[in-house]
């Protein structure tokens, strides 16, 4: 079964570190950038799931752990 991509393209402005990480993280595993990245959307949680399923704007999307002290 063939999967559908690209029904939306995302650029990401990421640090050297950053991208050393995930270059360094796809060279041990062998795995495209790509489908790293995909993995790690997939594991994000989603409060109130339901409003984001339809679309609406006032869903919240947690990512990360919260605020960094600087």
């Amino acid at each position: 079964m063939k999967k559908k991509w690209a029904v939306k393209r995302l650029t990401v402005n990421l640090t050297t570190e950053e991208m050393n990480k995930l270059e360094c993280y796809c060279a041990l595993t062998g795995r495209p950038a790509t489908d790293v990245i995909r993995e790690l959307l997939r594991t994000l949680e989603v409060e109130n799931a339901e409003n984001s399923e339809t679309g609406t704007a006032d869903s919240t999307i947690t990512v990360g752990s919260g605020p960094k002290s600087h």
